[in-house]
Protein backbone atom coordinates (compact mmCIF):
# COMPACT_ATOMS: atom_id res chain seq x y z
CA UNK A 1 0.00 0.00 0.00
CA UNK A 2 2.87 2.25 0.80
CA UNK A 3 4.53 1.62 -2.25
CA UNK A 4 1.10 2.42 -4.48
CA UNK A 5 1.01 5.45 -2.82
CA UNK A 6 4.31 6.66 -4.02
CA UNK A 7 4.04 5.11 -7.41
CA UNK A 8 1.28 7.83 -7.74
CA UNK A 9 3.72 10.17 -8.18
CA UNK A 10 5.28 10.51 -11.60
CA UNK A 11 9.52 11.00 -10.79
CA UNK A 12 10.78 14.15 -11.41
CA UNK A 13 13.64 13.52 -13.35
CA UNK A 14 11.40 11.92 -15.60
CA UNK A 15 8.82 15.08 -15.75
CA UNK A 16 9.25 17.83 -13.46
CA UNK A 17 6.13 19.48 -14.61
CA UNK A 18 3.74 16.25 -13.88
CA UNK A 19 5.60 15.47 -10.62
CA UNK A 20 4.88 18.98 -9.31
CA UNK A 21 1.31 18.69 -10.31
CA UNK A 22 1.12 15.04 -8.47
CA UNK A 23 2.39 16.21 -5.34
CA UNK A 24 0.00 19.39 -5.18
CA UNK A 25 -3.27 16.97 -6.03
CA UNK A 26 -1.75 13.57 -3.92
CA UNK A 27 -0.55 15.77 -1.14
CA UNK A 28 -4.16 17.19 -0.88
CA UNK A 29 -2.87 20.51 -1.17
CA UNK A 30 -5.39 21.43 -3.84
CA UNK A 31 -8.25 20.51 -6.51
CA UNK A 32 -9.58 22.09 -9.74
CA UNK A 33 -12.16 23.75 -9.92
CA UNK A 34 -15.07 24.22 -12.37
CA UNK A 35 -14.01 27.62 -13.94
CA UNK A 36 -10.94 27.75 -15.90
CA UNK A 37 -7.82 28.66 -13.87
CA UNK A 38 -9.22 28.39 -10.55
CA UNK A 39 -7.79 26.38 -8.32
CA UNK A 40 -10.00 24.47 -4.67
CA UNK A 41 -7.22 25.45 -1.96
CA UNK A 42 -7.52 22.63 0.42
CA UNK A 43 -7.42 22.57 4.14
CA UNK A 44 -3.74 21.30 4.09
CA UNK A 45 -2.93 23.78 1.44
CA UNK A 46 -4.84 26.60 3.28
CA UNK A 47 -2.62 25.42 6.69
CA UNK A 48 0.61 26.17 5.12
CA UNK A 49 -0.49 29.70 3.87
CA UNK A 50 -1.77 30.36 7.21
CA UNK A 51 1.93 29.62 8.48
CA UNK A 52 3.03 31.64 5.77
CA UNK A 53 0.90 34.32 6.46
CA UNK A 54 1.37 33.99 10.35
CA UNK A 55 5.28 34.63 10.29
CA UNK A 56 5.49 37.59 7.34
CA UNK A 57 2.51 39.51 9.56
CA UNK A 58 4.33 39.68 12.12
CA UNK A 59 7.75 40.57 10.50
CA UNK A 60 5.67 43.43 8.47
CA UNK A 61 4.27 44.62 11.90
CA UNK A 62 7.42 44.68 13.84
CA UNK A 63 8.52 47.42 10.56
CA UNK A 64 5.32 49.57 11.62
CA UNK A 65 2.67 47.82 8.92
CA UNK A 66 -0.85 48.01 9.95
CA UNK A 67 -3.21 46.01 8.02
CA UNK A 68 -6.35 47.07 6.05
CA UNK A 69 -8.85 45.98 3.15
CA UNK A 70 -9.91 47.90 0.31
CA UNK A 71 -12.67 46.95 -2.08
CA UNK A 72 -12.27 44.20 -4.30
CA UNK A 73 -13.86 46.49 -7.27
CA UNK A 74 -12.44 49.38 -9.45
CA UNK A 75 -14.31 52.00 -10.91
CA UNK A 76 -12.95 51.99 -15.37
CA UNK A 77 -11.48 55.54 -14.86
CA UNK A 78 -10.07 55.56 -11.64
CA UNK A 79 -7.72 52.65 -13.31
CA UNK A 80 -7.47 55.06 -16.39
CA UNK A 81 -5.50 57.84 -14.01
CA UNK A 82 -2.32 55.88 -14.27
CA UNK A 83 -2.37 55.03 -17.86
CA UNK A 84 1.11 53.08 -17.59
CA UNK A 85 -0.23 50.91 -15.14
CA UNK A 86 -3.48 50.17 -16.80
CA UNK A 87 -1.59 49.57 -20.28
CA UNK A 88 0.63 47.21 -18.42
CA UNK A 89 -2.75 45.06 -17.08
CA UNK A 90 -5.32 45.59 -19.65
CA UNK A 91 -5.08 42.20 -20.95
CA UNK A 92 -5.45 40.26 -17.61
CA UNK A 93 -8.21 42.47 -16.35
CA UNK A 94 -11.90 40.72 -15.86
CA UNK A 95 -14.31 43.42 -15.95
CA UNK A 96 -18.22 43.65 -14.03
CA UNK A 97 -20.44 44.77 -16.30
CA UNK A 98 -23.79 44.54 -14.36
CA UNK A 99 -25.10 44.78 -11.28
CA UNK A 100 -28.18 41.88 -10.56
CA UNK A 101 -30.40 42.53 -13.72
CA UNK A 102 -29.04 46.30 -14.54
CA UNK A 103 -26.03 47.12 -16.46
CA UNK A 104 -23.80 49.41 -14.78
CA UNK A 105 -23.14 52.97 -16.11
CA UNK A 106 -19.10 52.49 -15.85
CA UNK A 107 -17.40 49.22 -15.74
CA UNK A 108 -15.99 47.89 -12.24
CA UNK A 109 -12.47 45.91 -12.73
CA UNK A 110 -12.02 43.43 -10.62
CA UNK A 111 -8.21 43.97 -8.98
CA UNK A 112 -5.47 42.76 -10.44
CA UNK A 113 -3.35 45.09 -8.08
CA UNK A 114 -4.79 47.82 -5.88
CA UNK A 115 -2.46 51.11 -6.43
CA UNK A 116 -5.35 53.01 -7.80
CA UNK A 117 -7.72 52.59 -4.69
CA UNK A 118 -5.08 53.06 -1.97
CA UNK A 119 -4.09 56.44 -3.90
CA UNK A 120 -7.71 57.41 -4.32
CA UNK A 121 -8.21 56.89 -0.46
CA UNK A 122 -4.53 58.01 0.64
CA UNK A 123 -5.51 61.56 -1.36
CA UNK A 124 -8.43 62.52 0.89
CA UNK A 125 -6.67 60.61 3.96
CA UNK A 126 -3.90 62.79 4.43
CA UNK A 127 -3.47 66.22 4.53
CA UNK A 128 0.17 67.43 6.68
CA UNK A 129 3.57 66.54 7.08
CA UNK A 130 2.31 64.93 10.31
CA UNK A 131 0.24 61.80 8.70
CA UNK A 132 3.18 60.43 7.37
CA UNK A 133 4.10 57.60 6.63
CA UNK A 134 1.03 55.55 6.34
CA UNK A 135 2.61 52.14 6.53
CA UNK A 136 -0.53 49.83 5.16
CA UNK A 137 -1.07 46.66 4.27
CA UNK A 138 -3.67 44.02 2.87
CA UNK A 139 -4.39 40.34 2.81
CA UNK A 140 -6.93 39.63 0.14
CA UNK A 141 -6.95 38.05 -3.43
CA UNK A 142 -6.64 39.12 -7.06
CA UNK A 143 -7.80 38.18 -10.38
CA UNK A 144 -5.66 38.32 -13.49
CA UNK A 145 -6.97 36.02 -16.75
CA UNK A 146 -3.73 34.43 -17.37
CA UNK A 147 -3.75 32.14 -20.15
CA UNK A 148 -1.70 29.76 -19.14
CA UNK A 149 -2.23 28.50 -15.74
CA UNK A 150 -0.02 25.95 -12.96
CA UNK A 151 -1.40 25.46 -9.40
CA UNK A 152 0.01 27.84 -7.43
CA UNK A 153 2.62 29.52 -9.85
CA UNK A 154 -0.34 31.01 -11.97
CA UNK A 155 -3.61 31.31 -11.02
CA UNK A 156 -6.22 33.11 -12.30
CA UNK A 157 -7.11 34.07 -8.77
CA UNK A 158 -4.39 33.58 -6.20
CA UNK A 159 -3.93 35.10 -2.62
CA UNK A 160 -1.05 37.44 -1.95
CA UNK A 161 -0.26 40.53 0.07
CA UNK A 162 0.05 44.44 -1.00
CA UNK A 163 1.83 46.70 0.57
CA UNK A 164 1.28 50.21 -0.23
CA UNK A 165 3.36 52.65 2.06
CA UNK A 166 3.66 56.54 1.28
CA UNK A 167 6.29 59.22 3.00
CA UNK A 168 7.28 62.59 2.87
CA UNK A 169 10.19 62.31 1.13
CA UNK A 170 12.20 60.37 -1.69
CA UNK A 171 14.49 58.91 0.69
CA UNK A 172 12.23 57.04 3.22
CA UNK A 173 10.32 55.83 0.22
CA UNK A 174 13.46 54.44 -1.05
CA UNK A 175 14.36 53.05 2.13
CA UNK A 176 11.29 51.22 2.41
CA UNK A 177 11.06 49.62 -0.67
CA UNK A 178 14.70 47.84 0.00
CA UNK A 179 13.78 47.29 3.25
CA UNK A 180 10.76 45.31 2.70
CA UNK A 181 12.68 43.27 0.15
CA UNK A 182 14.98 42.81 3.08
CA UNK A 183 12.17 41.61 4.95
CA UNK A 184 11.22 39.11 1.98
CA UNK A 185 14.94 37.43 1.80
CA UNK A 186 14.85 37.14 5.10
CA UNK A 187 11.62 35.32 5.67
CA UNK A 188 12.22 33.03 2.44
CA UNK A 189 15.62 32.10 3.92
CA UNK A 190 15.56 32.11 8.12
CA UNK A 191 11.22 30.42 7.54
CA UNK A 192 11.18 28.89 3.99
CA UNK A 193 14.43 27.55 3.51
CA UNK A 194 14.97 28.90 0.35
CA UNK A 195 18.20 31.14 -0.85
CA UNK A 196 17.20 34.21 -2.86
CA UNK A 197 19.22 36.53 -4.99
CA UNK A 198 18.48 39.80 -4.50
CA UNK A 199 18.39 42.82 -6.94
CA UNK A 200 17.04 45.26 -9.43
CA UNK A 201 14.81 44.05 -12.66
CA UNK A 202 15.78 45.32 -15.51
CA UNK A 203 13.44 48.20 -17.26
CA UNK A 204 11.47 45.71 -19.25
CA UNK A 205 10.89 43.53 -16.54
CA UNK A 206 9.74 46.00 -13.51
CA UNK A 207 6.42 46.40 -12.72
CA UNK A 208 3.93 48.75 -14.89
CA UNK A 209 4.28 52.31 -13.13
CA UNK A 210 6.92 51.46 -11.35
CA UNK A 211 10.01 53.81 -11.27
CA UNK A 212 12.05 50.89 -9.91
CA UNK A 213 11.43 47.20 -9.55
CA UNK A 214 13.50 45.09 -6.87
CA UNK A 215 13.18 41.40 -6.71
CA UNK A 216 14.11 38.11 -4.89
CA UNK A 217 15.00 35.42 -7.21
CA UNK A 218 14.89 31.85 -6.58
CA UNK A 219 16.48 28.70 -8.22
CA UNK A 220 14.19 25.63 -8.19
CA UNK A 221 15.28 22.01 -8.48
CA UNK A 222 14.76 21.75 -12.22
CA UNK A 223 16.96 24.43 -12.94
CA UNK A 224 14.16 27.64 -13.44
CA UNK A 225 14.48 30.31 -11.78
CA UNK A 226 11.55 31.88 -10.04
CA UNK A 227 10.27 35.63 -9.06
CA UNK A 228 9.51 35.05 -4.83
CA UNK A 229 8.86 38.65 -4.12
CA UNK A 230 8.95 42.13 -5.45
CA UNK A 231 9.41 45.93 -3.72
CA UNK A 232 8.52 48.93 -5.73
CA UNK A 233 9.46 52.04 -5.81
CA UNK A 234 7.06 54.22 -7.59
CA UNK A 235 8.79 58.09 -6.83
CA UNK A 236 5.87 60.48 -7.67
CA UNK A 237 4.00 58.90 -10.50
CA UNK A 238 1.05 57.88 -8.61
CA UNK A 239 0.38 61.15 -6.06
CA UNK A 240 0.28 63.17 -9.52
CA UNK A 241 -1.82 60.49 -11.13
CA UNK A 242 -4.25 60.69 -7.96
CA UNK A 243 -3.32 64.08 -6.38
CA UNK A 244 -2.11 62.95 -3.10
CA UNK A 245 -0.63 65.84 -1.93
CA UNK A 246 0.68 67.20 1.53
CA UNK A 247 1.30 70.04 3.16
CA UNK A 248 5.33 70.20 4.48
CA UNK A 249 6.91 71.34 7.48
CA UNK A 250 7.80 74.58 5.31
CA UNK A 251 3.99 75.21 5.38
CA UNK A 252 4.16 74.16 0.83
CA UNK A 253 1.91 71.68 -0.73
CA UNK A 254 4.13 68.78 -1.92
CA UNK A 255 3.10 65.70 -3.81
CA UNK A 256 4.20 62.31 -1.66
CA UNK A 257 6.51 59.30 -2.36
CA UNK A 258 4.98 55.89 -2.66
CA UNK A 259 6.25 52.02 -2.80
CA UNK A 260 4.27 49.07 -3.17
CA UNK A 261 5.21 45.20 -2.07
CA UNK A 262 4.07 41.37 -2.56
CA UNK A 263 4.28 38.00 -2.42
CA UNK A 264 1.91 35.44 -2.86
CA UNK A 265 0.52 32.16 -2.58
CA UNK A 266 3.07 31.14 -5.74
CA UNK A 267 5.69 30.85 -2.66
CA UNK A 268 3.91 27.66 -1.74
CA UNK A 269 5.21 26.76 -5.45
CA UNK A 270 8.69 27.63 -4.72
CA UNK A 271 8.73 25.47 -1.60
CA UNK A 272 7.48 22.45 -3.60
CA UNK A 273 9.58 22.74 -6.33
CA UNK A 274 12.90 23.65 -3.92
CA UNK A 275 12.50 20.91 -1.39
CA UNK A 276 10.53 18.47 -2.87
CA UNK A 277 11.69 14.57 -3.96
CA UNK A 278 10.17 11.69 -5.23
CA UNK A 279 8.06 10.85 -2.23
CA UNK A 280 6.04 14.34 -2.32
CA UNK A 281 6.30 17.66 -0.09
CA UNK A 282 9.44 17.84 2.27
CA UNK A 283 7.80 20.99 4.51
CA UNK A 284 10.26 22.90 6.62
CA UNK A 285 9.82 22.94 9.96
CA UNK A 286 8.62 26.52 10.36
CA UNK A 287 6.24 26.49 7.80
CA UNK A 288 5.14 22.88 8.95
CA UNK A 289 1.08 22.62 9.68
CA UNK A 290 2.06 19.82 11.42
CA UNK A 291 5.84 19.48 12.65
CA UNK A 292 5.66 15.77 14.13
CA UNK A 293 3.40 12.90 13.21
CA UNK A 294 3.34 10.18 15.77
CA UNK A 295 2.88 6.82 14.02
CA UNK A 296 1.93 3.61 16.88
CA UNK A 297 3.15 0.41 15.82
CA UNK A 298 1.19 -2.68 16.70
CA UNK A 299 -1.38 0.02 18.10
CA UNK A 300 -3.75 -2.84 19.46
CA UNK A 301 -1.32 -4.05 22.11
CA UNK A 302 -1.96 -3.27 25.45
CA UNK A 303 -0.08 0.15 26.77
CA UNK A 304 0.80 1.76 22.69
CA UNK A 305 -1.68 3.88 22.49
CA UNK A 306 -1.55 5.23 25.83
CA UNK A 307 2.18 5.84 25.53
CA UNK A 308 1.70 7.80 22.28
CA UNK A 309 -0.98 10.05 23.51
CA UNK A 310 1.59 10.32 26.43
CA UNK A 311 4.08 11.46 23.62
CA UNK A 312 1.38 13.66 21.91
CA UNK A 313 0.48 15.48 25.26
CA UNK A 314 4.05 16.10 25.94
CA UNK A 315 5.08 17.71 22.83
CA UNK A 316 1.95 19.57 22.44
CA UNK A 317 3.22 21.54 26.16
CA UNK A 318 6.39 21.90 24.39
CA UNK A 319 4.87 23.87 21.96
CA UNK A 320 4.91 21.54 18.86
CA UNK A 321 2.52 20.80 16.28
CA UNK A 322 1.33 17.31 16.72
CA UNK A 323 -0.52 14.74 14.74
CA UNK A 324 -1.49 11.46 16.09
CA UNK A 325 -2.11 8.94 13.59
CA UNK A 326 -4.69 6.45 15.26
CA UNK A 327 -6.43 5.29 12.24
CA UNK A 328 -6.41 1.78 11.12
CA UNK A 329 -4.47 2.11 8.34
CA UNK A 330 -1.13 -0.23 8.43
CA UNK A 331 1.82 1.45 9.60
CA UNK A 332 3.40 1.54 5.85
CA UNK A 333 0.80 3.33 4.54
CA UNK A 334 1.19 5.91 7.63
CA UNK A 335 4.91 6.38 6.87
CA UNK A 336 4.28 6.77 3.07
CA UNK A 337 1.29 9.44 3.91
CA UNK A 338 3.60 11.36 6.44
CA UNK A 339 6.48 11.61 3.36
CA UNK A 340 3.75 12.42 1.03
CA UNK A 341 2.19 15.51 3.32
CA UNK A 342 6.05 16.31 3.84
CA UNK A 343 5.31 16.15 8.03
CA UNK A 344 9.09 16.90 9.24
CA UNK A 345 9.33 14.29 11.61
CA UNK A 346 7.68 10.98 11.99
CA UNK A 347 7.94 9.38 15.69
CA UNK A 348 7.34 5.50 15.61
CA UNK A 349 6.53 3.62 19.14
CA UNK A 350 5.26 0.25 19.57
CA UNK A 351 5.59 -2.67 22.33
CA UNK A 352 9.52 -2.70 22.15
CA UNK A 353 9.88 0.61 22.16
CA UNK A 354 7.83 1.16 25.26
CA UNK A 355 9.89 -1.80 26.86
CA UNK A 356 13.44 -0.57 25.88
CA UNK A 357 11.94 2.93 27.07
CA UNK A 358 12.66 4.94 24.01
CA UNK A 359 11.66 5.29 20.56
CA UNK A 360 12.32 6.32 17.01
CA UNK A 361 12.39 9.71 15.06
CA UNK A 362 13.12 10.03 11.25
CA UNK A 363 13.49 13.19 9.69
CA UNK A 364 11.61 13.33 6.39
CA UNK A 365 14.26 15.67 4.13
CA UNK A 366 17.12 12.93 4.27
CA UNK A 367 15.53 9.86 6.67
CA UNK A 368 17.80 9.90 8.90
CA UNK A 369 16.85 8.21 11.79
CA UNK A 370 17.05 8.72 15.53
CA UNK A 371 16.64 6.47 18.79
CA UNK A 372 15.60 8.81 21.46
CA UNK A 373 14.74 8.17 25.03
CA UNK A 374 10.98 8.82 25.92
CA UNK A 375 12.26 11.21 29.15
CA UNK A 376 13.91 13.05 26.45
CA UNK A 377 11.76 13.21 23.62
CA UNK A 378 10.17 16.54 24.30
CA UNK A 379 13.52 18.34 24.53
CA UNK A 380 15.06 16.25 21.58
CA UNK A 381 12.53 16.77 18.78
CA UNK A 382 12.81 21.01 18.66
CA UNK A 383 16.52 20.00 18.15
CA UNK A 384 16.11 17.76 15.22
CA UNK A 385 13.85 20.02 13.94
CA UNK A 386 16.06 22.87 14.02
CA UNK A 387 18.68 21.06 12.48
CA UNK A 388 16.42 20.22 10.00
CA UNK A 389 15.56 23.80 9.05
CA UNK A 390 19.02 24.58 8.90
CA UNK A 391 20.43 21.57 6.64
CA UNK A 392 17.67 22.35 4.01
CA UNK A 393 18.37 25.99 3.53
CA UNK A 394 22.34 24.77 3.47
CA UNK A 395 21.16 22.42 0.64
CA UNK A 396 18.57 24.38 -0.95
CA UNK A 397 21.97 26.83 -0.93
CA UNK A 398 24.37 24.66 -2.36
CA UNK A 399 22.09 23.27 -5.06
CA UNK A 400 21.51 27.05 -6.39
CA UNK A 401 24.89 27.88 -6.20
CA UNK A 402 26.25 24.36 -7.89
CA UNK A 403 23.86 25.64 -10.80
CA UNK A 404 25.02 29.67 -10.87
CA UNK A 405 27.25 29.66 -14.20
CA UNK A 406 29.45 32.71 -15.78
CA UNK A 407 29.36 33.49 -19.58
CA UNK A 408 31.60 35.84 -20.90
CA UNK A 409 30.73 35.65 -24.89
CA UNK A 410 27.68 34.91 -26.66
CA UNK A 411 28.97 31.66 -27.80
CA UNK A 412 29.29 30.35 -24.33
CA UNK A 413 26.30 31.87 -22.76
CA UNK A 414 24.30 30.19 -25.54
CA UNK A 415 25.77 26.43 -24.85
CA UNK A 416 25.18 27.49 -20.89
CA UNK A 417 21.70 28.10 -20.87
CA UNK A 418 20.85 25.50 -23.19
CA UNK A 419 22.87 22.21 -21.56
CA UNK A 420 23.00 23.59 -18.22
CA UNK A 421 19.62 24.36 -16.29
CA UNK A 422 20.27 27.34 -13.80
CA UNK A 423 21.43 30.98 -13.06
CA UNK A 424 23.50 32.36 -15.91
CA UNK A 425 25.93 35.15 -14.85
CA UNK A 426 26.70 37.39 -17.42
CA UNK A 427 28.01 41.11 -18.82
CA UNK A 428 25.09 43.61 -20.06
CA UNK A 429 24.99 47.10 -22.13
CA UNK A 430 21.86 47.74 -20.50
CA UNK A 431 20.12 48.15 -24.09
CA UNK A 432 16.49 46.39 -24.27
CA UNK A 433 17.82 44.85 -27.66
CA UNK A 434 19.82 42.69 -26.54
CA UNK A 435 17.74 41.97 -23.85
CA UNK A 436 15.29 40.57 -26.70
CA UNK A 437 17.56 39.08 -28.66
CA UNK A 438 18.84 37.32 -25.56
CA UNK A 439 15.10 35.54 -24.84
CA UNK A 440 14.01 34.80 -28.57
CA UNK A 441 17.64 33.01 -28.78
CA UNK A 442 17.29 31.19 -25.74
CA UNK A 443 14.34 31.45 -23.95
CA UNK A 444 15.58 32.81 -21.24
CA UNK A 445 14.90 36.97 -19.33
CA UNK A 446 16.98 38.89 -17.34
CA UNK A 447 16.31 37.98 -13.78
CA UNK A 448 17.46 40.81 -12.12
CA UNK A 449 20.82 43.10 -11.79
CA UNK A 450 22.39 42.18 -8.19
CA UNK A 451 23.38 44.26 -6.22
CA UNK A 452 26.39 42.48 -4.99
CA UNK A 453 27.78 43.40 -8.38
CA UNK A 454 30.61 41.56 -10.04
CA UNK A 455 33.05 42.01 -13.27
CA UNK A 456 33.03 39.05 -15.66
CA UNK A 457 33.99 41.19 -18.80
CA UNK A 458 33.84 44.77 -19.63
CA UNK A 459 31.80 43.88 -22.70
CA UNK A 460 28.55 43.10 -23.09
CA UNK A 461 27.95 39.77 -23.68
CA UNK A 462 25.39 39.73 -26.35
CA UNK A 463 26.55 42.57 -28.53
CA UNK A 464 29.98 43.17 -27.42
CA UNK A 465 29.54 47.27 -26.28
CA UNK A 466 30.97 48.34 -22.88
CA UNK A 467 29.03 46.65 -20.20
CA UNK A 468 27.05 48.42 -17.40
CA UNK A 469 25.74 45.49 -15.31
CA UNK A 470 25.99 42.27 -14.55
CA UNK A 471 22.91 40.43 -14.91
CA UNK A 472 21.62 37.16 -13.52
CA UNK A 473 19.62 35.32 -16.76
CA UNK A 474 17.85 32.17 -16.29
CA UNK A 475 14.47 30.17 -17.60
CA UNK A 476 11.66 31.19 -15.68
CA UNK A 477 8.38 30.52 -14.43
Amino acid sequence: MAKKLVEQITSMDEDFTQWYTDVCIKAELIAYSHIKGFMVIKPYGYAIWENIQKHLDARFKETGVQNVYMPLLIPESLLEKESELVNGFAPEVAWVTSGGTEPLTERLCVRPTSETVFSDFYKDDVHSYRDLPRLYNQWCSVVRWEKETRPFLRSREFLWQEGHTIHATKEEAEARTQQMLNVYADFLSEDMAIPTIKGRKTDKEKFAGADATYTIEALMHDGRALQSGTSHFFGQKFAEAYDIQFTDRDNKLKYVWQTSWGVTTRLIGAMIMVHGDNSGLVLPPNIAPIQADIIPIQQNKDGVLDKARELYDELKKAGLSVKLDDTDKTPGFKFAEQEMRGIPVRIEIGPKDIEAGQCVVVRRDNREKYTVSLSELAAKVPEILAKMQKDMFERAKDHRDTHTYKAADYDEFIKTINEKPGFVKAMWCGDQVCEDKIKEDTGATSRCMPFEQENISDVCVCCGKPAKKLVYWGKAY
